[in-house]
């Protein structure tokens, strides 16, 4: 590494100690999720929930230039249903320093086998404790669904939650190996967000992908210590249940992109264009395409050899 790089993105020996080991890297290249070490401090993520809470009761450090078409942004008026805030990095600086943490890049970057990784996306989750409310239930998907004008079949989540979560709590869950697997052609809009669709059509159409990759769907729910962080791939289906908990399911959920990652136009099944949140956020590239590796919205977080 070069004293550039140390200077900004360098690891003490103790956050060395948390990178994942050649066994965990070649578990994750298989199953396609991984459950870290403590990555974060309790002091961090109090600092992050109280963060959040102020975010909640209207506090932004800056807010979008303009509204993207598909926003995900609760507000109280939508009631006691799972909220999703898109841009929490962006909108709140003391949340975006938390996430911006160089240890969490340089995780992503051994499981991305990449060189740098920037920020894709922050979404900012709570689920209720309201253990009948429909809006918590995640049905089967995965995420490059959403990122078809992305070029990088890299790209990762860190699911980020404030506090131990477990089944109770409705935590995510993998379909274990479905990364590798080859994508049945349905001829449908796969942008089309889960929150827009039957969750019996996604069951139906994970059944249908893996009798297509002979293979069974093999669930597997993540228990997250608090402090720790479970990644997955991509193209790894996941989902999540009902929280039965008596508080709420707070977390982050930090999409993040290797530094190859740039825009390209994509198409839906009627021929229309797939049309992403940066595209009408982000600045252009010097051919006129979306630049997902604007600075303000998709910082670094990792540069250099780990």
């Amino acid at each position: 590494m070069n004293d550039v790089v140390a200077d900004e993105f360098g690891l003490t020996e103790a956050e060395r100690a948390l990178l994942p080991t050649r066994q965990e890297l070649d578990h994750y290249a298989e199953h396609g999720w991984y459950l870290s070490k403590k990555l974060f401090t309790d002091e961090e993520l109090d600092l992050l929930q109280d963060a959040t809470d102020k975010y909640y009761e209207g506090h932004r450090d800056r807010t979008l230039p303009v509204r993207p078409p598909k926003l995900a942004s609760w507000q109280p008026s939508d009631g006691p249903v799972q909220r999703h805030n898109d841009y929490i990095h962006y909108e709140s600086e003391a949340a975006g320093r938390i996430l911006r943490k160089p240890l969490l890049g340089a995780v992503a970057a051994l499981l991305a086998r990449t060189e740098e990784i920037r920020v894709f996306q922050g979404t900012l989750i709570y689920k209720p404790p309201v253990a009948g409310e429909p809006s918590n239930l995640v049905p089967w998907h995965f995420d490059k669904h959403y990122w078809q004008t992305s070029t990088s079949d890299r790209m990762l989540t860190a699911f980020i939650p404030f506090h131990d979560c477990g089944v109770e709590n409705g935590t995510i869950t993998m379909v274990d190996g479905s990364h590798r697997w080859r994508e049945l052609p349905a001829g449908e809009d796969s942008s089309r967000h889960f929150a827009e669709r039957d969750n019996s059509e996604l069951d139906e159409l994970l059944a249908a992908n893996a009798a297509f990759n002979g293979v069974e769907v093999v669930k597997v729910p993540v228990e997250i210590p608090r402090g720790h962080v479970s990644f997955h791939h991509c193209r790894t289906y996941h989902g999540s249940g009902p929280n039965l908990a008596p508080s709420p399911r707070r977390a982050v959920s930090l999409h993040l992109q290797d530094g190859a990652n740039e825009y390209r136009p994509w198409a839906k099944a009627d021929g229309t264009p797939v049309v992403y949140n940066h595209d009408v956020l982000v600045r252009r590239t010097p051919d006129g395409r979306p630049d997902y590796a604007d600075p303000e919205f998709c910082p670094v977080i990792w540069r250099g050899e780990v």
